[in-house]
Parts: C-alpha cells; sequence; structure tokens
C-alpha cells in the first residue's frame, strides 16, 4: 500500500498535476497605525490555503504565500476589505 501511495505521489508531482506554492505582495494602503498588522494577517489567515503570511507596516504591504488550488488573489483581496483594509495586488 506504501508502495502505491509513493509511485501515484511521484507520478503526480512529475506531471506537475501538484499545485505549486504562489506568492502575492499585496498594497494595503489604509493600513496607518501599528494594530492594523494584526487584524490584516488574522484576515489573511482564516482563507483556507493560504500557508504563510507577512505583513509589512512600514511598507504598507502584506506578503501572502498560498496554495493556488484552494485559492485565489481575489479571496486574500476580499479577506482584507471585509477586515475594513481594501487592498490590491502590488504591480
Amino acid at each position: 500500500m506504501n508502495k502505491l501511495l509513493l509511485i501515484t505521489g511521484l507520478f503526480l508531482a512529475t506531471f506537475g498535476v501538484i499545485a505549486k506554492p504562489q506568492t502575492v505582495t499585496l498594497e494595503v494602503p489604509t493600513m496607518n497605525c501599528p494594530v492594523c498588522p494584526i487584524t490584516v494577517t488574522k484576515s489573511l489567515e482564516k482563507v483556507n490555503g493560504v500557508t504563510d503570511v507577512e505583513v509589512m507596516f512600514e511598507e504598507q504591504q502584506a506578503q501572502v504565500s498560498y496554495d493556488d488550488e484552494i485559492t485565489n488573489t481575489k479571496a486574500l483581496i476580499d479577506a482584507t476589505t471585509n477586515a475594513g483594509y481594501p487592498s490590491y495586488v502590488k504591480e
């Protein structure tokens, strides 16, 4: 059984079926107090598929890593917006 799982996993990884983690930087221009990053972080961490969040207060940005088969940038933007901090993808 373990050999079958291993072979299946290797097969899927070889053909790129397993999702690649994505990282996006969001601009959060309304983040203007030292407590804001806590709220932004918590809102992003609640999104299913998010694997890592780093919020940079001084830069008014959030760097988010996520599984692109589970979530997308729209869900991340919606999460910060619903928490009171509208954001957009940094170009």
